[in-house]
């Protein structure tokens, strides 16, 4: 900050008085006062700012902008995190204090220019981007806003001018060609329309916007079956897609839908919410919730830009905004039971897992059919290590699927481990043999069946090779390395385990079994004190009950 010296100095100056119990107190100034606190609430703000929680970041900013009204950084970061925490109107109030020092701020005159869209006023959302600095990632939001801005405006030609400079850019031909179609289809020019539609699903692959704002051109035009056709690309995962499931229903009732993007503010909204979807890594996520506001902004009832918010903020891992992201789709919306069961998944991942239990029961027992909802209910109990009735969630998934799919070894091997957590080996054992018929490169599975067998005393030859090949594809996993160390272990293979126990260790510190198995291992290669300090920090690093007498007993009597 640009007055850390003076505020600095004053701390200084009051500690030092707060220390001279014996001389005369002077209280600080009110302008001392203002400045420490709006140092603190700086602080407060960069603390919540580094842990991605956009609504206090920008509660403290404003606080600390509110006491020290003439400082430039607390006012960048004030206008940042309040558009970042959703607040749109505010955040464009001070944008326009951030343009009037720093004229070609890209997030500033993002904002604004939104701002002027959501309020029809195109020219001056035009003249926003304009000025807004360049570079490649902001070329591409510029392009599409102007261009929606030009449709508001009037200015077609304009428009698709930007559009086609979008297209020089290389990379964006689908998106480009995506919101020609969009801007034909609003403006009633159906056979443009047409031919941008299939430019981009060709360009695309077809992607899911892209088939649901094409599929609802060919519903308006008459022509449902080619709709239908349309719509059926998107159940590739065994489980129909919302849209779809939504589209068959219309179409059946004889009901025409309206259009994807009924308004220049639509379509900047999914201009914004198109270029979020391609942030997909951790670190962009903040400038994906940014975007996604913005989206949300222009248009409260795009429910996918909620979905996608809420995912980015479980990236993050903020779960309880994503919750809130998800509550706030309404019972209508095709992708209600898609948010349902993520709340129900958050709030496991919070602990609360009565309330995600309870949840989910509630849902299952009004969609019988859904594989996601039973499993959701699955991981639940098995998180609260209530195998038997994971085990029994996971048998009516299972149920509901029609013909079994490579991409389904997720299910078989979340049963097979709750059944062998249950006590049910047989089951199990044919669970994770089926888990690893669908993916037999899959480390965890591997991992898992293999450590079974060699803890059985089972199988050994068969399963170290399993467990070497898990190895051999998840070097660093220090639970798979362990599970190889205790299979040399089991075989009689002591310094070999001794030596994959060790690299475990180091892979994962801190947990009881690797640290016990480490500690059998050197007992049995004649390093008697070096196991009792493995047993002792397993023992330290509070094992299960049973696990600790065990321990216990070794270090009174060794192996």
């Amino acid at each position: 900050m640009n007055r850390l010296p003076i505020i600095a100095a004053s701390v200084a100056a009051l500690a030092l008085a707060s220390c001279a119990a014996t001389q005369s107190y002077s209280a600080p100034s009110a302008q001392e006062r203002s400045e420490a606190d709006s140092y603190g609430n700086y602080l407060a703000g960069r603390f919540a700012a580094s842990q991605h929680d956009m609504t206090d970041a920008a509660k403290f900013y404003q606080a600390g902008l509110h006491d020290d009204p003439n400082n430039g950084d607390l006012l960048e970061r004030a206008f940042l995190y309040t558009a970042s925490a959703g607040d749109i109107d505010k955040a464009s109030e001070y944008a326009m204090q951030v343009t009037a020092s720093q004229k070609d701020s890209r997030a500033a005159r993002l904002v604004l220019a939104v701002q002027d869209i959501s309020r029809k006023k195109y020219a001056d959302a035009r003249a926003q981007v304009a000025q807004s600095a360049g570079g490649p990632f902001t070329s591409l939001t510029i392009s599409l806003l102007d261009a929606w801005a030009a449709v508001g405006a009037g200015d077609t030609a304009a428009a698709l001018k930007d559009l086609s400079d979008l297209k020089s850019q290389g990379g964006t031909d689908a998106l480009a060609s995506f919101h020609r179609a969009l801007i034909f289809d609003l403006l009633g020019r159906d056979a443009d329309a047409e031919v941008a539609y299939k430019e981009a699903m060709q360009d695309s692959g077809a992607g899911p916007r892209i088939i649901e704002a094409y599929g609802r051109f060919l519903e308006r035009a008459g022509r449902a079956d080619e709709a239908k056709a349309i719509y059926a690309k998107l159940n590739t995962g065994g489980a129909p897609h919302p849209v779809a499931v939504e589209a068959d229903a219309r179409i059946a009732s004889g009901k025409k839908p309206e259009k994807l993007v009924s308004t220049p503010a639509e379509g900047a909204a999914e201009a914004l919410f198109g270029i979020s979807a391609s942030l997909t890594d951790a670190t962009s996520a903040d400038v994906a919730i940014l975007y996604l506001r913005l989206s949300l902004h222009l248009r409260p009832d795009l429910d996918l830009a909620k979905i996608l918010l809420a995912d980015r903020f479980e990236v993050l891992e903020k779960y309880q905004d994503a919750i809130e992201a998800y509550q706030d789709i309404d019972k209508d919306s095709p992708y209600y039971d898609v948010a349902v069961i993520q709340v129900a998944v958050d709030e496991n991942r919070l602990d609360q897992t009565d309330k995600s239990i309870a949840l989910l029961k509630e849902f299952t027992a009004s969609h019988p059919d859904s594989i996601e909802g039973w499993t959701a209910l699955g991981d639940a109990y098995r998180g609260s290590e209530k195998f038997a009735e994971a085990a029994d969630a996971y048998d009516h998934a299972v149920k509901q699927i029609g013909s079994i799919d490579k991409s389904d070894w997720p299910l078989f091997y979340a049963r097979g481990i709750s059944e062998e957590r249950a006590h049910r080996w047989d089951a199990a054992e044919q669970d994770l043999k089926q888990a690893l018929k669908l993916k037999p490169d899959e480390p965890q599975v591997l991992n898992y069946l293999g450590y079974s067998w060699i803890d059985q005393g089972r199988n050994t030859s068969e399963a170290l090779a399993m467990l070497e090949k898990a190895r051999a594809l998840k070097p660093l996993d220090g639970y798979i390395v362990d599970s190889v160390g205790w299979a040399y272990y089991r075989t009689g293979r002591y310094q070999d385990s001794v030596k994959a126990l060790e690299d475990a260790v180091l892979l994962v510190p801190g947990d009881p079994t690797i640290n016990d198995h480490l500690g059998d291992a050197y007992w049995k290669v004649g390093r008697r004190l070096d196991a009792q300090f493995q047993w002792n920090h397993a023992l330290a690093f509070n094992p299960a009950p049973d696990d600790k007498a065990k321990i216990e007993q070794k270090l009174k009597n060794g192996v």
